[in-house]
């Protein structure tokens, strides 16, 4: 007896779940939920929505590149193309750790991320809550490059700016 897999998707799961890529739609969602994910998913949904406003921010600043993950993943290389550790504008991507989600399909902050990414790369669910910031920085760190920046304020774990 012949056995068939029918494989129902909805995007958004099939990235998630099986790796499949639907569209660049889910493309810039997986991004923006890894983002959110690496950089506050211990945060509260204030401080995880103004991680994510910061990244949409750049994208619509003519100083960044136009794409979401171009932004996520945006920072120097070395001669042989090679990100430099510990130089890239979102800290996760380059800090020598694994990117990995951990057993996505059971991963609750993951499943949190991607709801969220998705919320506001459909509906700018939240948009504007950093009032234009396109930094931010851990509440825990001074960097030297904030002092260049306008504070806007501190929401969640990190404390935001954006161009003077």
């Amino acid at each position: 007896m012949k056995r068939y897999i029918i494989l129902l998707c909805v995007p958004l799961v099939c990235t998630a779940v099986a790796g499949i890529n639907i569209s660049s739609d889910s493309k810039d969602i997986e991004c923006l939920a890894k983002n959110i994910y690496f950089e506050a998913r211990n945060d509260n949904l204030a401080g995880q929505v103004a991680v994510t406003d910061v990244v949409l921010n750049r994208v619509l600043n003519a100083s960044y590149p136009n794409d979401i993950c171009e932004v996520i993943y945006q920072g120097p290389q070395d001669s042989r193309g090679n990100m430099i550790r510990n130089k890239c504008q979102f800290s996760w991507y380059c800090d020598g750790k694994s990117d990995k989600i951990p057993y996505p399909s059971i991963n609750d902050s993951w499943w949190r991320a991607m709801n969220l990414a998705s919320d506001m790369y459909y509906n700018d669910a939240y948009r504007g809550i950093t009032e234009g910031s396109t930094h931010y920085h851990a509440s825990y760190v001074d960097p030297a490059w904030s002092k260049d920046l306008q504070l806007v304020g501190r929401i969640g774990a990190h404390i935001f700016y954006r161009k003077k």
